[in-house]
């Protein structure tokens, strides 16, 4: 790699970080704010929020780096223009090929970034993820068990709490089941706790009452009975929730050769795994492209004292025609999984408009001048 050629990159390389960390910030910053929402509502503590965010900071990244990449070789490329060092280079016989071997080499780097990301990184996250969803549906006390506060964690299920003690004790605890119009139990309870057990939590009253209202057409009957201690399983208070695991929580080789396991666990068919890993794959080839994009196009027309806000609206337009031509593309293999060899075709289409431009720039031009000294001089017939 040439001096030119580091320094072009190294240019390109400190764009791309500032306008990742710009991206991410505002992308992952929307993102928790609604996660921060869901799960203080559910009574979940700052730390809580804080390890789900950090959970979701990979997927976030490797959505934004693509998107960054662009912005830095568009931006970079304005630079170099505007100062003139893009004029000079071409002036000492750099071609467009050849100039944009850096920013090919800045791609690929920011390729593989993403390559990490979605391969590695994500699905770890996601699984880890994933695992702390599953435990937090379990805590019935961080989720629906508050003091002073009728709760309704299901249809037909209301509790109450008056207080709870600092060693976690339940006091004057009310549950009421009319899940069942023709029997609707009331339970309440001195004192409860609330226990984990291999089958899911439950609670424990003690010191308390029931009384089942059962409902037989126009006749009623009250039947009550008092306890010393009663147990009850927490579970049937809570809806259903997916047993399911998500195919972006296992790796890209599992998905490639999918086994009985995973298809149990995600409920998802051969196909629909194989897609998900090849989308995967593709999504790092998005990265140079889109850099690619953001130079070559920046490179059409000449020195305007205007600025060259025309090719930046090209180059926009490019990248958002590529990143349309990519969601129909998921949008299409998500209804047929079958068909994930349509998953390359938006890389191998931004890779083209690539060849294209910079085919056109780098033709042939002849000057005005050049014209003139190729014609024939006009001797007016003198002898």
């Amino acid at each position: 790699m040439t001096r030119i050629d580091k320094y072009i990159l190294s240019q390109f390389l400190g764009l791309f970080g500032f306008f990742g960390l710009v991206l991410v910030s505002v992308y992952w910053i929307n993102r928790a704010v609604s996660l921060f929402e869901q799960l203080i509502q559910d009574g979940q503590t700052a730390l809580v929020v804080l390890e789900f965010t950090a959970l979701t900071l990979p997927l976030v990244i490797s959505v934004v780096l693509p998107v960054a990449a662009f912005a830095a070789a568009a931006f970079g490329t304005n630079r170099l223009t505007s100062e003139s060092e893009m004029a000079a280079m071409q002036a000492a016989g750099m071609s467009p090929w050849r100039l944009a071997r850096p920013v090919l080499v800045f791609g690929i780097v920011a390729g593989v970034m993403v390559a990490i990301l979605v391969h590695g990184l994500v699905p770890m996250t996601r699984s880890r993820l994933a695992d702390r969803q599953a435990e937090v549906a379990e805590d019935i006390t961080a989720r629906f068990l508050r003091a002073g506060q009728f709760q309704y964690p299901g249809a037909g299920i209301t509790v109450f709490i008056r207080d709870i003690a600092d060693d976690g004790r339940l006091l004057d605890v009310f549950l009421q089941d009319a899940r069942d119009p023709a029997r609707i139990t009331d339970y309440t309870a001195s004192q409860a706790l609330v226990v984990r057990a291999d089958t899911g939590p439950r609670i424990v009253m003690l010191q308390g009452m029931v009384q089942s209202l059962m409902r037989d057409g126009e006749q009623r009957q009250l039947s009550v009975t008092r306890f010393e201690d009663l147990t009850y399983d927490l579970g049937n208070l809570m809806p259903a929730d997916e047993d399911e695991r998500d195919l972006r929580s296992y790796s890209t080789a599992r998905l490639l050769s999918p086994d009985a396991d995973l298809l149990r666990a995600t409920g998802a068919s051969p196909a629909e795994a194989r897609a998900e890993a090849h989308e995967r794959i593709t999504k790092p080839f998005m990265a140079p492209v889109s850099a690619l994009l953001g130079f070559a196009v920046l490179l059409l027309g000449g020195y305007s004292r205007f600025g060259v806000w025309r090719q930046v609206t090209g180059a926009v337009v490019a990248l958002i025609l590529v990143q349309m031509l990519a969601t129909a593309a998921a949008s299409a293999v998500a209804g047929s999984p079958g068909q994930w060899p349509i998953l390359y075709l938006p890389p191998v289409a931004g890779a083209a408009v690539v060849a294209l431009v910079l085919a056109w720039v780098a033709r042939p031009r002849r000057t005005a001048r050049a014209r003139g000294a190729g014609a024939t001089p006009d001797t007016g017939g003198a002898a």
